[in-house]
């Protein structure tokens, strides 16, 4: 059983209502963003393309518009990056969800890596960077440095996974995210949250945010 116990509004602020699909339409942004005012989740994160339209039509709503960048391989050079974190930031981003280069981190070229999320931390203006870890293809040790890199370089918040590849978020990796972080970083958990159970086992692990296309289930499941 949970230790912890959070009301529907309490647990939809820790909600970034997600839809990242690359078949996903117009309707079907439409349909999240209505969804993420009227059940007020903290956020909608989109791809940089329905970016404008989430922001018109959440514009005044107190809800945060996310995108993702370098997504979902995160294997494209860090120039690219930058770029695309610019155009979103134009576009109408608050915060931006990026995936660092996955390869580089497992190599041990911790210095690519720092510089890269630095770069992208630059791109984005002062809006928060959550950098995305893909815990599913890292070994502890590789998840502990890019922890530690991910605050050494300006970076807001560090976030398990893409829920492209494989296995999503775990209570183990929260934990160890957590652990390393320290108390007063972001930490978001992101996918396979698909119910009101593990949401708030993800957030008794340490979570301060989840990335969820199920917010309305969760919510409704309380």
């Amino acid at each position: 059983m949970n230790g912890i116990i959070l009301d529907a509004e309490r647990l939809a602020g820790y909600i970034d209502h997600t839809l990242l699909k690359p078949d996903a339409t117009a309707k079907q942004i439409e349909k999240l963003c209505a969804e993420a005012r009227v059940n007020r989740f903290f956020g909608v994160c989109v791809n940089g393309s329905w970016i404008r339209l989430a922001r018109r039509l959440l514009d005044g709503e107190g809800v945060r518009i996310i995108s993702v960048v370098g997504f979902p391989l995160g294997a494209m050079s860090g120039v690219v990056k930058c770029f695309e974190t610019e155009s979103a930031i134009r576009d109408g981003a608050q915060e931006i969800d990026f995936v660092l280069h996955i390869g580089h981190l497992k190599e041990g070229d911790d210095a690519y890596v720092g510089r890269e999320i630095a770069d992208v931390v630059k791109a984005a203006a002062g809006c928060p960077v959550k950098v995305i870890l893909e815990t599913c293809l890292l070994s502890k040790e590789e998840i502990v440095r890019a922890c530690r890199l991910a605050p050494d370089n300006g970076a807001q918040f560090v976030k398990t996974s893409t829920g492209f590849s494989g296995n999503g978020a775990t209570v183990a990796d929260v934990k160890l995210m957590r652990k390393t972080v320290g108390l007063n970083y972001g930490v978001k958990a992101s996918g396979g949250i698909r119910d009101a159970k593990t949401a708030l086992a993800m957030i008794e692990a340490g979570a301060t945010r989840l990335g969820t296309s199920a917010g309305v289930t969760i919510i409704n499941s309380l």
